[in-house]
């Protein structure tokens, strides 16, 4: 098979190798189409699906921090071969209509092509943790339809999780963002991911999976003419269902110091400094007694 496949390449470089010479414009065409496709992807198509600039390293230095960047329909991820998780995930949401059929969620996760640490569905079977979105099921399916609810089910969207937080106060957190927040404000960026603070622990199944200390979620929102507003929360994996959610809220600040990440990099450095350093429980808005409450 080997031999095979290895004739068949030599076969298609002959190929087009003739082609080349017989038609010099083949050259251009072949060097213009990559440098296109890149060009769309990293000046059109990703930053359209993250809030003021792609997240990205503080300092090349630390190998932990290092991500490549994954897009899918609806969402925008980093993903760290080297701890088997996203650093960060960012997508946009806005109200989700009312008369929204729920789709079926698949009964299992998928490997991602794209990435090289081959995580799988089943590293994480018996482990203890659950397999915990950070583009949520619910918001991208209802907003994006069964493609984009689909790519929310690739391993790499996914990172271990305590079940009473997956499926407690993080749940109650995803179910605000897409029913109350949008309501409330309109359209809202989120970015989302793990934050590993402390020793080094991994699935007792998968070595190559290490298990996060807690997780971050910010909220942007642009209202018209007005500098932005943020709200940021971190949630340790040890959080329980009846505890609040105002008493998880943060700095943007405190996040990166944690993360090693720069987000929304693309603002002003005198408003992105402000806001980064806030601790702003409604956005600054007149909407404190709603917006923490389905």
């Amino acid at each position: 098979m080997a031999s095979t496949n290895h004739k068949f390449l030599l076969r298609l470089i002959v190929i087009i190798v003739k082609l080349t010479l017989k038609h010099p414009s083949m050259l251009l065409f072949l060097l213009l189409f990559p440098l296109s496709w890149y060009s769309y992807e990293v000046f059109i198509a990703r930053p359209a699906l993250s809030f003021q600039g792609v997240p990205q390293a503080q300092s090349w230095l630390y190998p932990s921090t290092w991500t490549h960047t994954l897009r899918s329909e609806a969402f925008l991820v980093g993903y760290s071969d080297i701890r088997g998780n996203p650093l960060w995930v960012s997508y946009k949401i806005k109200a989700v209509p009312k008369k929204i059929k729920r789709l079926k969620r698949p009964s299992r996760f998928e490997l991602d092509w794209r990435s090289i640490n081959r995580v799988t569905h089943k590293d994480y079977t018996h482990s203890g943790y659950d397999r915990g979105h950070m583009a949520p099921n619910y918001a991208i399916s209802s907003l994006f339809g069964k493609q984009a609810q689909l790519e929310t089910f690739m391993m790499t969207n996914i990172t271990p999780q305590k079940p009473k937080l997956n499926r407690g106060l993080w749940k109650n957190l995803e179910m605000l963002e897409i029913k109350k927040f949008t309501q409330l404000v309109g359209n809202v960026w989120v970015t989302t991911g793990p934050v590993f603070t402390g020793e080094k622990h991994y699935l007792k199944n998968a070595d190559n999976v290490e298990i996060p200390d807690a997780f971050y979620k910010i909220y942007a929102i642009q209202l018209e003419k007005e500098n932005p507003r943020l709200l940021a929360f971190l949630m340790p994996q040890n959080t329980k269902k009846t505890d609040k959610l105002e008493d998880f809220i943060v700095s943007v600040d405190k996040i990166e110091a944690l993360t090693g990440l720069d987000f929304f990099h693309e603002l002003d450095d005198t408003i992105e400094n402000q806001l980064e350093a806030e601790i702003n429980p409604n956005f600054g808005t007149k909407y404190s007694k709603k917006l923490l409450k389905l």
